[in-house]
């Protein structure tokens, strides 16, 4: 996987993480980059705009990391006492997803949980979007949503569905092991998942626009259990 971009990859570099190669381009700039770079041992490999262009989909900005494919996560290395997952129900859309794990991470998320199929999956994109977050982010891709929320439960964690035809999600206690579920950009969260889930919970629409976009969404639910568990 091509990782692009001055925070993605500086967030590999820091990592140390499966980098294969790095291509910079021949004017190449960023001093705290270049630093850690050079403390890796890491011979880049000079190469033009142009060439930079045809080996990304997006603005490289001068360089360029080859690293291995994502490791996934087991889904024991997520759970935790009063922990704090979110579950994406077959979400599609690479730049949600990245926005999301940038929320996550930012949040403290103990990890996040997708399905292997029908379902957008950790990419250049995402890497991209998220600004280097997804090394930081603990991911599990399942098989089965449902075997899986039900084997949550089994941990103790509550599972709070996302929906328009939910209750207020700020009238909820999310200070045990809490674990959110956002659904599909145009579908929501599935029928099945809902009703595998504790509560369906909703943001209220007050203006004419009856819904939000999915890493908006996110972000609201993700901090209101943050200011809870601060409080």
């Amino acid at each position: 996987m091509l990782v692009y971009g001055k925070n993605s990859c500086e967030e590999i570099l820091k990592n140390r993480k499966n980098i294969k190669r790095v291509y910079l381009e021949r004017n190449f700039k960023e001093k705290s980059i270049i630093h850690l770079i050079d403390n890796l041992r890491i011979n880049p490999i000079f190469m033009t705009k142009y060439e930079l262009d045809e080996l990304a989909e997006g603005n490289h900005q001068g360089i360029i990391i080859d690293v291995g494919e994502f490791r996934y996560c087991d889904i024991d290395e997520i759970i935790k006492e009063k922990g704090f997952l979110v579950i994406l129900d077959h979400l599609e859309d690479t730049h949600n997803f990245g926005a999301i794990i940038r929320t996550c991470e930012a949040a403290g998320v103990d990890g996040i949980i997708i399905p292997k199929d029908r379902s957008v999956s950790v990419n250049s994109t995402v890497m991209k979007t998220s600004s280097g977050a997804a090394v930081n982010v603990k991911i599990c891709m399942v098989t089965n949503l449902v075997q899986t929320i039900n084997y949550l439960k089994n941990k103790g964690y509550w599972i709070y569905s996302s929906s328009m035809d939910g209750k207020n999600y700020t009238s909820f206690d999310y200070k045990d092991s809490t674990c959110i579920i956002i659904g599909n950009e145009g579908k929501g969260v599935s029928d099945l998942v809902k009703k595998s889930s504790d509560f369906v919970v909703s943001i209220p629409m007050i203006g004419k626009i009856n819904s939000l976009n999915a890493s908006v969404a996110a972000g609201i639910f993700i901090y209101e259990v943050v200011r809870q568990r601060k409080s």
